[in-house]
């Protein structure tokens, strides 16, 4: 049983999660805590279900058992005597505007401004005032670097800059944390720097992020916690510098041997 305690210390709760698709297991009963203020990163082989994962934390995957607490609260279900009844869309929409979720490819509004992509979601979602939500989405345009860019559409810039207003609009939903997936992969080497440069500074800042990535040297910089999945299971987790650096699992020094 979850204390008091232990859910204000913890922005992220995974206990028990298994998800299937058809007759391929992809999560095998993952365990995750993540504590308020604190970088986990996320690394593993393609298919080991990271991304998977990822996505069962604001529940855009539904997981098949097992249960998910984001501060605190019970994610895509709530429950009565001993059972789980899965929330209507209205509410999981509520709860999903809590979570900050940076995709690979962006997923910006292509007929919407960058400020426009920033502001939606606080208006619409959370029901925000759109005067004081523009103030702050002009503030974290310019805290990630695009001030300069609140006006034009996304594709009038580049795969960074995009990436950057995509952190911006997480950023806006005032999240207890933020997902990012694989924030990288579909950069071009030149704008990656860019973007790693701006998930460093939110986490010298304080912010709880949760970074599916396979840029390892980023995540021994940036990571409290390095976990290391495969197969669709938590193989080993601990401080970047023994999951790292002094990998204790045979599958762990494997895959670090192929990409270090």
């Amino acid at each position: 049983m979850t204390t008091d305690t232990q859910q204000a210390e913890f922005a992220v709760e995974v206990r028990g999660v298994h998800k299937s698709f058809g007759a391929l297991e992809v999560l095998q009963g993952v365990d995750l805590l993540v504590r308020k203020g604190e970088v986990t990163v996320i690394l593993g082989p393609s298919g080991s279900g990271k991304s998977t994962l990822l996505r069962t934390l604001n529940h855009l995957e539904k997981v098949d058992r097992g249960t998910i607490r984001i501060d605190g609260d019970l994610i895509g279900y709530r429950r009565k005597g001993n059972k789980l009844h899965e929330l209507r869309e209205r509410d999981i929409l509520k709860q999903r505007s809590r979570i900050g979720f940076v995709f690979q490819n962006f997923n910006l509004f292509p007929h919407l401004t960058v400020l426009e992509n920033v502001v939606e979601a606080p208006v619409s979602a959370q029901g925000r005032d759109r005067a004081e939500v523009e103030a702050e989405a002009i503030a974290l345009l310019e805290r990630v670097g695009v001030g300069d860019k609140a006006h034009e559409y996304p594709r009038q810039l580049s795969g960074g800059q995009q990436q950057r207003v995509a952190i911006a609009r997480a950023l806006a939903l005032r999240p207890a944390v933020i997902l990012f997936d694989e924030p990288t992969s579909a950069l071009d080497p030149e704008l990656v720097g860019e973007v790693l440069a701006v998930i460093k500074q939110l986490a010298r800042d304080g912010a709880t992020l949760v970074i599916v990535t396979h840029e390892v040297g980023f995540a021994r910089e940036v990571a409290d916690t390095a976990v290391f999945m495969d197969a669709g299971v938590v193989v080993e987790q601990g401080p970047p510098e023994q999951v790292i650096d002094d990998p204790q699992h045979d599958r762990t020094k494997a895959f670090l041997s192929r990409v270090l």
